[in-house]
């Protein structure tokens, strides 16, 4: 089975335009949930504009939020289906104006860095069809489902926005059976298979070369420019982040304070706060990021307890840790460490 091309990203931690989490404020709006309980502390004008981005774990906050305080297989798929085409802005415009459906799949493996994804998406051929194959081995365990499925159901209606009459003719998903598979066959139109070895739907081979119905290969010439611009601006504006992440990570999550790593970086405090803040990030958020990113892993090797963790991190009390680590992923350490146990066995 060969690949049609190898996505842009392997991992979702890349920094994202705002216009997904404004979709989910909106979302969760409509099913009675605050955006403040959402994204506390943070208004809604702060995310608004052309330019504007977030870090990828501000993001999955929300997408943890909204799966806490709304939840289940019927939400997340629901949720997939409010991202259409122009959500994706330039990026999604390049897309259906792509000659045929292997070029809008080209384009969007190409600048994948550009979408919305958590899971990453992998197209693969053969002589049977193609298969869209989604990886969500890096995807946080306590919300790998909700976002298999809100990443599919997307994927799956902008493909119909490409192309209306496009539909899959198999879909498999690792997870158990919900109750009730009413809500994948109103998404998707065919009825899965649960408990598979991927998530994956398959599709005719023939809807490859099927010419999109606005395909314009000048305006596609014109995104791709605009694209290629907007990844490099994008990376210019997170490698501070980037920089900040990797000494956090030198010090263990230890948190050494923000004019401590300034020095290392041989910036001032003020520079380097403003700096994040172009990023769309701040050094407190960043110290939560990798704590957080380091506890998972710790407590995913089931070698240390809970005090453990937290006195590793720095943390002067347990109590302190878990109240912390309960705030980034809504639940305990110790009910995530039950959680990863499976993942942490031989041959992971």
């Amino acid at each position: 089975m060969a690949e049609l091309a190898a996505p842009a990203v392997r991992d979702w931690d890349f920094p994202r335009g705002t216009a997904s989490v404004l979709l989910m404020l909106a979302f969760a709006e409509d099913h009675g949930v605050p955006a403040e309980k959402l994204l506390p502390g943070t208004p809604r004008e702060a995310l608004t504009g052309p330019d504007r981005q977030v870090d990828a774990r501000q993001e999955l906050a929300v997408v943890r939020a909204v799966a806490a305080h709304t939840g289940g297989d019927d939400i997340a798929l629901e949720l997939g289906r409010r991202y259409r085409v122009t959500t994706f802005g330039i990026f999604g415009f390049a897309c259906i104006s792509s000659p045929t459906m292997r070029d809008a799949m080209l384009f969007a493996l190409r600048y994948l860095d550009l979408s919305f994804t958590f899971c990453i998406p992998h197209v693969e051929l053969d002589e049977e069809g193609i298969s869209l194959v989604l990886d969500d081995s890096r995807v946080p365990a306590d919300v790998s489902r909700f976002l298999v499925l809100r990443d599919l159901a997307a994927i799956h209606t902008v493909m119909r926005d490409l192309l209306p009459g496009i539909s899959p003719r198999g879909l498999e998903f690792r997870h158990p059976a919900p109750s009730s598979a009413k809500s994948y066959m109103d998404t998707f139109g065919v009825e899965p298979e649960f408990d598979a070895e991927r998530h994956r739907a398959s599709f005719d081979p023939a809807f490859l070369t099927m010419p999109l119905p606005q395909a314009n290969e000048q305006t596609v010439a014109l995104c791709a420019a605009q694209c290629d611009a907007l990844v490099a601006r994008r990376r210019e504006r997170s490698g501070i982040s980037q920089l900040v992440r990797e000494r956090l990570v030198r010090l263990g999550g230890v948190d050494a304070g923000m004019d401590e790593i300034a020095r290392q970086l041989t910036v001032s405090p003020r520079t380097l706060r403003r700096r994040l803040t172009d990023a769309g990030t701040g050094y407190r958020q960043l110290v939560d990021e990798v704590r957080q990113t380091l506890a998972e892993e710790m407590l995913d090797t089931g070698a240390l307890s809970v005090e453990d963790v937290a006195l590793r991190l720095g943390y002067a009390e347990a109590s302190s840790f878990i109240y912390a680590f309960k705030r980034w992923t809504g639940t305990t350490p110790a009910a995530y460490a039950r959680r990863s146990a499976p993942r942490a066995r031989p041959g992971r």
